[in-house]
């Protein structure tokens, strides 16, 4: 039996671009390495800066202004994603999803953001398709407001327990006012906190390499109390930077039941290769809770660490988008 047959554990592909998607993609689909995609600015701006295999569609499409562009390229990559990822959603509802963000800059926009996640849900016009939508104040309308016209959402960018939490009572209200078989996933990112935290941590003397695993335990928690069995948590940022712990130790150590885990290309192939087939045990919540209550007593803000990730990770992301449509018109 698979992690996917025994308990609902997902792998999906945090990595698109045009070549690949003829080539290894699908080699790892029907591998069944993977069970779905994701995608976000910044991975688009970095595969269509760097990749010749866009330039003709760019060429033609030059009359455009360059949001139309990068919409047109971005949407062409999406739609065959989803076409090749169908037969997976055909035989498993939960799986088989492609996710593609909305514009970063309309992340304190909710009539905007709502209006584009529609937009592009119908420019795809796949039932497999999740629209992305950034974890702030704006980005909880659009979620509930999306999901209730009948719209797949993934909430991205979550760090603290108050967004996972947000989100999926957003989620949760949004699944039910739509009466469909809606789905939805609440990204919770996992190694920028310890990437941010892990110095103060080590010299204060706490463990390092901890923190994220423990906070995105603990979002696990509060998103499964909703009891939506059509919201599961996804594990992002699970790329290792350095080699000072295993290649594939954010997915070995986030093997829970029913949720996701998207990852880089190379972090998947390591998994593959060398990592935990096994499910990993889950700390309990009174355990995480006494663990935060830990950090604090040492002078570690857990609230200011979230929510400068969550601030640096929104301006990453327009960086990103700015920097590609700055390119895309010769």
């Amino acid at each position: 039996m698979s992690l996917k047959e025994d308990i609902n554990f997902s792998l999906w592909c945090d990595f698109i671009e045009r070549e690949f998607l003829e080539t290894r993609f699908k080699e790892i689909i029907k591998k069944k390495y993977i069970q779905g995609a994701t995608s976000n600015p910044a991975i688009f701006e970095s595969s269509i800066t760097n990749s010749l295999a866009y330039k003709q569609q760019l060429d033609m499409l030059q009359a455009n202004n360059a949001k139309t562009i990068y919409e047109e390229l971005a949407l062409t990559d999406i739609k065959r994603a989803a076409f090749l990822l169908s037969d997976l959603h055909k035989n498993d509802a939960d799986d088989g999803f492609i996710s593609i963000e909305v514009d970063p800059l309309l992340c304190d926009n909710a009539a905007g953001t709502i209006e584009e996640g529609v937009r592009l849900y119908s420019m795809i016009n796949s039932d497999n398709v999740m629209i992305k939508v950034p974890a702030t104040e704006a980005g909880y309308i659009a979620m509930r407001e999306l999901t209730s016209k009948g719209i797949n959402v993934n909430a991205t960018l979550i760090f603290s327990v108050e967004q996972a939490i947000k989100c999926t009572q957003a989620l949760d209200e949004g699944i039910k006012d739509s009466n469909k078989d809606i789905k939805a996933v609440v990204s919770v990112f996992v190694s920028r906190l310890d990437r941010l935290a892990d110095s103060d941590l080590k010299i204060k003397g706490l463990e390092t390499s901890k923190l994220g695993i423990i906070n995105a335990t603990k979002c696990y928690h509060e998103i499964n109390k909703f009891g939506n069995p059509n919201i599961r948590t996804l594990f992002a940022s699970t790329g290792v930077k350095g080699d000072e712990l295993s290649p594939s130790y954010y997915v070995d150590n986030l093997i829970f039941p029913n949720s996701i885990n998207t990852a880089p290309l190379a972090t998947i192939e390591d998994w593959v290769k060398d990592g935990s087939k096994n499910p990993a045990s889950i700390m309990s919540e009174i355990a995480c809770d006494k663990y935060f209550e830990t950090l604090k007593s040492r002078g570690i803000k857990i609230d200011d660490i979230c929510s400068k990730l969550l601030i640096d990770g929104i301006e990453a992301f327009k960086v990103s988008f700015k920097d590609l449509l700055s390119k895309l018109i010769h």
